[in-house]
């Protein structure tokens, strides 16, 4: 995840747990692990398209839905994937066989919410590659159902039980081409209400 990804995640993730909409720059700098300079670097685009109103020592969000969208149209998830391979069985069952990690996208919306809108063939998780590795070696496939992300810190500091972030996981979805990703977003927006 990009630092200024970083900036705009923990912007989401106050709203929703707070719903705060007025935080500082220096208050954002210490949570997400980064300089003032990325965060106002990050605040730039968002003061420009009218998301936020920047005052003498703080700013407030105005629009968090359109944030929300900015950040996952500039996410490039393909990216951020660093192992993928092949596993012939259930998602379920997968989901259960896998080493300590963070889900995202389809089971991270479905272990933070208790639900799945539709079927699923994929998994998502930032994780340690070598433990991956280990649990499910590397079958050369023309589909891959098991893909894992670069682990971040931050990631790993601001997600629970390992689940990620409910902004993270909808930047995620936003980022996949199956019919059944916009069916989690459009679930995962009603939930999210901003």
């Amino acid at each position: 995840m990009k630092r200024v990804e970083r900036v705009y995640c923990e912007i989401l993730e106050k709203i929703l747990q707070d719903q705060t909409n007025i935080t500082t720059q220096k208050q954002l700098s210490k949570d997400c692990d980064v300089s003032i300079g990325i965060v106002n670097y990050a605040l730039n685009p968002l003061n420009q398209m009218g998301i936020i109103e920047k005052r003498q020592r703080s700013f407030k969000i105005i629009n968090p839905k359109k944030l929300l969208l900015y950040w996952a149209s500039m996410r490039n998830l393909t990216n951020e994937i660093i192992y993928t391979t092949f596993l012939k069985e259930n998602t379920r069952k997968i989901e259960n066989m896998m080493p300590p990690c963070i889900f995202t996208a389809y089971s991270g919306y479905k272990y933070r919410f208790n639900d799945a809108p539709a079927d699923y063939g994929e998994i998502y998780v930032y994780s340690d590659t070598e433990l991956v590795k280990k649990r499910f070696p590397d079958v050369k496939s023309n589909i891959n159902n098991i893909f894992i992300l670069k682990r971040d810190p931050y990631i790993e500091k601001r997600s629970g039980k390992g689940i990620a972030p409910a902004s993270l996981i909808y930047a995620d979805l936003w980022n996949l081409n199956t019919w059944y990703a916009n069916e989690f977003l459009k679930e995962l927006e009603k939930k999210m209400r901003l």
